[in-house]
């Protein structure tokens, strides 16, 4: 099945992601602090999000209406005193087909999956605010994921297009963390 074979060989680039954002919302000791590191998943879901949609259509993901996207992400910016003006420009994949759109878009979906980890993170650092997308699906997560493997392996049916998905899901991780690695460099 293709969702396993992203995960498979996306688990280094996935651990780095990760080591990179968790060491972000370590430093994170207020509000403020919160909302700019929520600036870096937003420009870059957002922007996946506009590479995606033309191949994510109602007949490739039913639910896609419904899932977790940068709307939710803005929100909770803005419900910490945050904006999103003035963002920098940042690089995505180049998406050319629904089974490219639904391997990045795994990325972002698995992001969604850590998200109750990261409110319990941000909740020892006595943030409350600002949760709602890391919510995530609450007791429909793991019915929503199932759902959207479901149609990754669909689309993915064709093992000679496995090597494609995963080179895609590959680069979504590293440009992600480009995104967060980029922003310590400015502060720097």
């Amino acid at each position: 099945m293709l969702h396993q074979n992203i995960k498979d060989n996306t688990t280094a680039a996935h651990q780095k992601l990760e080591g990179t954002v968790v060491r972000q919302l370590k430093a994170i000791r207020s509000n403020t602090d919160y909302a700019d590191v929520l600036k870096n998943f937003y420009v870059y879901f957002n922007t996946v999000e506009q590479a995606i949609a033309p191949f994510i259509t109602p007949e490739v993901l039913p639910d896609y209406s419904e899932r977790r996207n940068s709307s939710h992400i803005k929100q909770d910016i803005i419900e910490l005193g945050g904006s999103v003006e003035n963002l920098p420009t940042v690089a995505v994949p180049t998406i050319t087909n629904a089974l490219e759109a639904l391997s990045a878009l795994y990325v972002l979906e698995g992001s969604i999956m850590g998200g109750p980890y990261i409110v319990q993170m941000l909740n020892k650092y006595g943030i409350t605010a600002g949760t709602n997308f890391f919510s995530g699906y609450g007791e429909d997560t793991g019915k929503m994921w199932d759902a959207f493997t479901a149609t990754l392996n669909k689309y993915g049916e064709d093992e000679s297009t496995h090597e494609k998905a995963v080179a895609i899901a590959n680069e979504t991780f590293s440009k992600f963390g480009d995104v967060f690695t980029a922003e310590v460099a400015e502060k720097a």
